[in-house]
């Protein structure tokens, strides 16, 4: 008899999603968001992606074995809970709830869990409802999928799990062992976050455009170094600063934010607008400078001796997606591997609960080789959203269907336009990875303006990236460290900078997709394509959804943002759909 384990994440508030395992192989995981169409679905269960996962497996409530949830009841007689209570002390209302009903958040998140259980039609007196450590979970989701074997440093930094901010650990043998964490308010996350409000962007969607920012300022100008330290193996954030709650908390508009007055007093106005301008360029600088400071002080601290021993690192949360640090960590001369699970945000905290329940039931999970997770549709799906398309906004839409997809498609980006490129699995995690993405030719001058400008409706100032074929990656970058998911980023060789100069960032990297073809056959096959016409096997790729929205999951989907917007090409698995001049 099998083993089945539905992993629901959405404890935090946010990213909800649902991953499914069958006897150790990941069928299917899918985000909420995508779904209901709304960035994030802060406050919502996943109720649609859980149904998803069980309809593309042919599975019925009453065959799951396990329901894994990443998060779970922390007792008082912890140090998290104390910890929160005196470091919060000046909001009592929230550090005496932390000793006297420190789960109560648990305990309302197992009863939405059991409702949307119910409305799927589950028998909770059947089903077993495993919670796993939210930081346990991020753990997981990294080691597990990893495919490392032999001993391997694990390490988890977001904003706050239960109590729990950052992990460090090890892996071996599919068994994980806690060396230390940190508690909430001792959180890089939450540091980042606080400079990311700051910086007027909205804290989970907004430390990317930080990232991306960083690179126009310089880290010198501003010693961010009084808003938190590492020393004798313990990180404390100063409170009088960021990561504050209550009556500390800076108020405009009647919204609070997670840094206080005297920052303002000190850097001063909160940044408005979308043009990245000083001194906010420098700041966003120097926050990722001490941002990469402090993680790499950690990692030396309780992870040095198993990197020097093994060369191996696991690493999730959503402090993992910040790929600079990524490429830092890269380039220690110990680290021989970095895996970073791609949905390392608290969506994968699904995976990771999943993949925890089903290695301590026996059965131990495969390797993380790709993340075309989602939902799929046929040429006859594609076909019948356009005729609804038609009659609902009454208009005729030209489309074909078409022959040798990757070859036509790769001369309309030769050409000079931009492609939406819908095929197949949608992707798992924050990265469109050729599936939901829209593409445009790296070496024609303007093309990411363009994109910019006309379609994402995005601040001018953040890069595009590349995904390129695996033949391209140790040519372009000089380094053959496997990078299948847009984790990294890399720093590009002089020839490459001036080759495809559209997905290189102002500070001469880019954060690339190095795709083998068995992973996703016609995508590759299209950079085939292109490297015949342009001579680079390179092609750009940004997620295929506007501003401030998901991405794109289903053909009515996209043909709702295609024709909002001002792309002329739009391909869905066999059918070319046009806009005419």
């Amino acid at each position: 008899m099998g083993l089945t384990v539905l992993g629901l994440s959405g404890a935090v508030g946010h990213d909800p999603s649902a991953a499914l395992y069958v006897d150790g192989r990941l069928v299917a995981a899918a985000e909420e968001e995508r779904f209901v169409r709304d960035k994030h679905a802060r406050n919502r269960m996943p109720y649609e992606a859980a149904k998803f996962c069980l309809s593309r497996a042919g599975i019925k409530p009453g065959e799951v074995d396990a329901i894994a949830i990443p998060y779970a009841p922390i007792g008082l007689n912890e140090e998290a809970r104390w910890h929160y209570a005196k470091r919060y002390w000046y909001a009592p209302d929230r550090s005496l709830d932390a000793l006297f009903n420190g789960n109560r958040r648990f305990r309302r998140y197992k009863k939405r869990i059991e409702w949307c259980l119910l409305q799927l039609g589950f028998d909770l007196e059947k089903t077993a409802i495993e919670p796993v450590e939210h930081h346990l979970a991020h753990a997981a989701s990294c080691y597990l999928c990893s495919g490392f074997t032999g001993k391997t440093a694990i390490l988890g930094i977001d904003g706050k799990g239960e109590y729990a901010t950052t992990f460090f650990g090890w892996g071996e043998n599919g068994h994980i062992y806690k060396i230390k964490e940190f508690y909430d308010p001792e959180s890089l996350g939450g540091l980042y976050g606080a400079l990311t409000e700051y910086l007027g962007f909205d804290m989970l969607d907004g430390e990317f455009k930080v990232m991306g920012m960083a690179p126009y300022g310089d880290a010198t100008r501003h010693d961010f170094s009084r808003l938190a330290k590492f020393e004798n193996g313990e990180l404390v954030i100063n409170t009088d600063y960021v990561n504050v709650i209550g009556l500390k908390r800076y108020k405009e508009r009647g919204k609070g934010y997670y840094f206080s007055p005297r920052l303002v007093e000190w850097l001063g106005p909160k940044r408005e607008g979308d043009v990245a301008d000083e001194p906010y360029v420098h700041y966003a600088a120097s926050i990722q400078a001490l941002f990469e400071k402090l993680s790499l002080e950690m990692i030396d601290y309780y992870l040095g001796s198993i990197l020097r021993e093994t060369g191996r690192i696991a690493f999730a949360g959503g402090c993992a997606l910040n790929v600079k640090l990524n490429q830092k960590i890269i380039a220690r001369p110990e680290v021989k591997e970095l895996f970073v699970q791609p949905a390392a945000s608290d969506a994968g905290t699904a995976v990771g609960a999943a993949a925890y329940v089903s290695q301590w039931r026996g059965v131990p999970v495969e390797k993380m080789e790709h993340v075309y997770l989602g939902p799929d549709y046929s040429n006859e799906e594609v076909i019948a959203a356009i005729t609804r398309h038609e009659k609902t906004r009454g208009l005729g839409i030209a489309w074909e269907k078409i022959d040798a997809v990757p070859r036509t498609v790769a001369r309309l980006l030769a050409d000079g336009n931009p492609v939406a490129w819908f095929q197949g699995r949608m992707e798992f995690g924050p990265r469109a990875l050729g599936n939901r993405s829209i593409l445009g030719c790296p070496s024609v001058p303007g093309v990411a303006d363009r994109i910019n400008a006309q379609i994402k409706f995005r601040e001018r100032w953040r890069p595009f990236c590349p995904s390129m074929l695996d033949t391209v990656g140790p040519q372009m970058f000089g380094i053959d460290h496997p990078a299948p998911f847009m984790t990294f980023t890399f720093d590009v060789k002089d020839e490459w900078k001036t080759r495809v100069p559209e997905v290189v960032h102002e500070d001469g990297t880019s954060r690339a997709q190095v795709l083998r073809r068995e992973f996703n056959p016609r995508y590759y096959e299209l950079m085939v394509e292109l490297e015949k016409l342009t001579g680079n096997g390179v092609v750009l790729n940004t997620s295929l959804n506007r501003r401030g929205e998901p991405m794109i999951c289903s053909p009515a989907d996209a043909l709702e943002m295609f024709f909002g917007c001002d792309l002329k090409y739009l391909v869905m698995q066999d059918v070319l759909i046009m806009k005419e001049a």
